[in-house]
């Protein structure tokens, strides 16, 4: 469990055609240790950590420190560079690291930002690298279930009940320690209460505080205390700026932030095919999830959490185009979820925390997309197949067919 097989699997992957790769995701959410997991495969290794003084220093003494590297053999050596991102001219030093010395390093660049925001337009690390993310755990990684790719995307409808008991398990513990390696593996949730408090503070406080021009850190912090009782429903942020009396602004350019400090993500409607639907919208979800007290939001947020990161996971890995998103129309019908393959709705998602009947949107917008239709539910020891038109409705618990996920 704690190794992060699934990550060193698409490590491996990457590395092979690239020898510079990044390593990206939530504070805490293990990025040091699985570096340090990858490290032992390798002979020759040198970890460097911005946030370490005497790294710092080592670096500006000679940026290129990485050459005195003591050797056991001749296999090419492996470099962690990780939170270099801090360093003002980060990507310029990258690129002539890169230049210079990639036929005959491994490098692993890690960090907290959001690194996959500077491949844009005129990057000047673009062609050099490939990134992936890690995210905190989920069931799909802790059951190890999970089914081959094309296997998943030739019939995601396909389920088994074998483990059921392991499964629920991982879900109760991801429901209340929340997928972050410490407070879960600790399995208490005095540790879990104390480390979500101080996690929250030290970001916000320390983190985007440092990195940013923002002054309102006190604003800030309270809009993050109110995300949890938003969750499921469409987010209002004129309701915030009042509530918070702030502008319309300030509470988009916060959003910002944590989506970039990874602590939360959004997603956004479908519009393609779908008469009067609504567009100016977009839920958003925390990776903390424990900090949700409504059960079915707090359920409805773990969905999303292992939706996110198949889809993430499996862009990195560079099986297609997808993306996740939310279907509602008008008349205020609603899917929660909708995975979207290469620009095509590829399946229908919906998390109902106990309802074993499919929803009437779900059947509705099955109808119109004509694509195989999934209702989650929270505790449930099997499954029903309904049928609906050409199609079919699965009705399964969320734990045991999220964790088929590849």
């Amino acid at each position: 469990m704690r190794q992060r097989k699934y990550y060193i699997n698409i490590w491996n992957e990457l590395s092979a055609e690239k020898s510079m790769v990044f390593l990206t995701g939530p504070r805490q959410a293990g990025k040091t240790t699985l570096a340090h997991f990858i490290a032992e495969f390798f002979t020759n290794k040198l970890y460097f950590n911005w946030d370490i003084p005497k790294d710092k220093i080592l670096f500006f003494e000679n940026p290129s420190f990485f050459e005195t590297i003591e050797r056991r053999d001749d296999s090419k050596p492996f470099i962690v560079f990780d939170e270099i991102h801090k360093y003002k001219d980060w990507k310029n030093y990258l690129k002539g690291v890169y230049d210079q010395f990639h036929s005959e390093y491994l490098f692993l660049i890690s960090g907290s930002g959001r690194l996959d925001l500077y491949q844009k337009g005129g990057d000047s690390l673009a062609g050099r690298y490939f990134l992936f993310h890690l995210w905190p755990f989920t069931v799909a990684e802790l059951a190890q279930n999970n089914a081959e790719f094309d296997l998943f995307m030739s019939d995601p409808l396909v389920i088994n009940m074998d483990r059921l008991d392991v499964t629920k398990d991982i879900w109760s513990g991801l429901s209340t320690l929340s997928g972050f390696p410490e407070p879960y593996v600790s399995g208490k949730q005095t540790t879990y209460r104390r480390w979500s408090t101080a996690y929250a503070q030290q970001l916000i406080r320390e983190d985007i505080r440092d990195m940013t021009d923002i002054k309102s850190i006190q604003d800030m912090e309270t809009l993050y205390l109110l995300l949890p009782s938003k969750i499921g429903s469409r987010l209002s942020i004129p309701s915030l700026s009042r509530d918070l009396k702030v502008t319309y602004n300030s509470v988009q350019n916060w959003l910002s932030v944590f989506e970039r400090f990874f602590m939360l993500f959004s997603i956004y409607p479908w519009t393609k095919k779908i008469s009067r639907a609504i567009q100016k919208e977009r839920k958003v979800y925390i990776w903390d999830s424990p900090r949700i007290k409504d059960d079915s939001a707090r359920f409805e947020n773990m969905v999303a959490i292992e939706l996110y990161r198949a889809v993430t996971a499996w862009n990195d890995r560079g099986y297609g185009g997808f993306a996740l998103h939310f279907i509602k129309n008008k008349e205020q019908q609603e899917v929660d979820f909708l995975l979207v393959r290469d620009g095509a709705p590829f399946l229908l998602i919906e998390a109902k925390f106990s309802d074993m009947k499919p929803s009437a949107a779900l059947c509705k917008f099955q109808l119109m997309l004509d694509v195989p239709a999934i209702q989650l539910v929270n505790d449930a020891d099997a499954y029903r197949k309904i049928s609906n038109g050409s199609q079919t409705i699965l009705v399964a618990p969320a734990s045991q067919w999220l964790s088929l996920l590849p």
